[in-house]
C-alpha cells in the first residue's frame, strides 16, 4: 500500500474527481444489486470493475450461491436489452447467434438473431454445452459481433456477457477452451454467505424483497459506454505498466506453469485497475488495484504442469508465490501530469 505522504501527494495532483453525477449513479447501482445479492458487497465491486473495462466475467461456483440472481439484478440496474441462454448439452451453434430461417408468408429466407443481441447476455451453466457451441461466443466475446452464412453482423453497444458455470468435477460438464477462459477478463467466485447473512436472506425472501426484477433501471445503455470510456482514460504510471508486465512475464518462466499469462491479460489486469480506480472516484491508479484484481484476472488463465497437479499446487498459488517475490513499485510524482 502506499505509504500516507504519497498518497496525499497524488491527491494535491488530482483534486477533481470524476463527474459527480456519474459517480452517484455507479454507486446507486451498485447498492441496488447489494439490496439482492446480500454480504457479497466486494464479488459486486469486481463486476462492475470487470464491466466498466468492457469486459466479460466468468462466475464459478457451486449451485444456489446466487450467481444468476447477480447477473440478473446487474441487468435490471443497468437497462438496456438482458437475454438468458441456458445451455444445455443438446445446443448448437445457431441457438445462440441465430441463422437463416424460412419465412412461409414470404417464401424466402430471412434472419432470425439470437440471444446474443442483446446488451447483456447471461450464458447459464456455459460448460454444460458441447466445445462446438460454446466456441460460437469467441467471436462475440473478442470483436462484438457474430457471423453466419458469410455475413457479419454487430452487437449491440455496449455488449456485455456473463456466465456461469459449476466446478468441472459435476457430472455432464465440458472444461471451457483455453482461447475462451482468456476471452474472460475475470474469473469470480460468489461464495456461501455468512450465517448472519444467510438469516437475512431468509428473512427478505419470505417478505418477498430479494427479487431482481423489482430493480429500476439506473442508466440507459449510452450513459454506462461513457463510463467505460471514462474509466479507461485513467492514469497509469509507467512503473505500474512496467511492473504489470514483469508479473505476467514471471508467469511465462514459471516452473509450475505449462502455460503462463497472454498480452490480453496485461491488457485485461490494467484497464481492471483502471475501473477499479474510477470505482474508487480516482483518475490514476496505485498500486493496491493492481494486487487487489491481480488473481481474479490472471488466475485462470494458467495450465498447471502435471507434476504440480500431482504436488497440491494451484494457480493461485503460483501467482501468489510470483506476487510476493516481486515488490509493488511505489510510483513518484510524474510533474502533475494526471488526467
Amino acid at each position: 500500500m502506499l505509504p500516507k505522504q504519497t498518497v496525499q501527494q497524488e491527491e494535491m495532483i488530482v483534486q477533481d474527481m470524476w463527474p459527480e453525477a456519474a459517480q452517484q449513479s455507479l454507486q446507486l447501482m451498485m447498492a441496488r444489486v447489494n439490496s439482492v445479492l446480500l454480504g457479497k458487497s466486494d464479488v459486486v465491486s469486481r463486476v462492475f470493475s470487470a464491466l466498466l473495462a468492457g469486459g466479460h466475467v466468468l462466475l464459478e461456483d457451486v449451485p444456489g450461491v446466487g450467481k444468476t440472481l447477480l447477473v440478473r439484478a446487474i441487468a435490471r440496474v443497468m437497462g438496456g436489452e438482458f437475454r438468458r441462454i441456458q445451455f444445455t448439452s443438446d445446443m448448437q451453434p445457431a441457438d445462440v447467434i441465430g441463422g437463416m430461417v424460412w419465412d412461409g408468408k414470404r417464401g424466402e429466407l430471412i434472419w432470425r438473431e439470437g440471444p446474443l443481441m442483446a446488451n447483456v447476455v447471461l450464458a447459464d451453466e456455459i460448460n454444460r454445452t458441447p466445445p462446438r457451441t460454446q466456441s460460437a461466443l469467441l467471436e462475440a466475446m473478442e470483436e462484438k459481433s457474430v457471423t453466419a452464412d458469410g455475413v457479419t453482423r454487430k452487437l449491440p453497444q455496449p455488449f456485455m456477457l456473463l456466465a456461469t458455470q459449476n466446478p468441472l468435477r459435476d457430472a455432464g460438464t465440458y472444461p471451457l477452451p483455453e482461447a475462451q477462459l482468456d476471452r474472460f477478463i475475470m474469473r469470480l467466485s460468489v461464495g456461501y454467505p455468512s450465517p448472519a447473512d444467510e438469516i437475512s436472506m431468509l428473512e427478505a425472501k419470505t417478505a418477498q424483497r430479494l427479487v431482481p426484477e423489482s430493480l429500476r433501471p439506473v442508466i440507459i445503455p449510452e450513459e454506462w459506454l461513457r463510463m467505460q470510456r471514462d474509466a479507461q482514460s485513467v492514469h497509469v504510471h509507467p512503473a505500474l505498466m512496467a511492473y504489470a508486465v514483469h508479473i505476467v512475464g514471471q508467469t511465462r518462466s514459471a516452473k509450475e506453469l505449462l502455460l503462463g499469462a497472454s498480452p490480453r491479460a496485461t491488457l485485461d489486469w490494467i484497464r481492471a485497475a483502471q475501473a477499479t480506480a474510477y470505482i474508487a472516484g480516482r483518475r490514476f491508479v496505485v498500486p493496491d488495484d493492481l494486487k487487489e484484481t491481480a488473481e481474479s484476472v490472471l488466475a485462470h488463465r494458467f495450465i498447471l504442469h502435471d507434476e504440480a497437479v500431482i504436488g497440491g499446487k494451484s494457480t493461485q498459488a503460483v501467482l501468489g508465490a510470483i506476487l510476493a517475490a516481486s515488490p509493488v513499485p511505489i510510483p513518484a510524482s510524474d510533474g502533475g501530469r494526471r488526467r
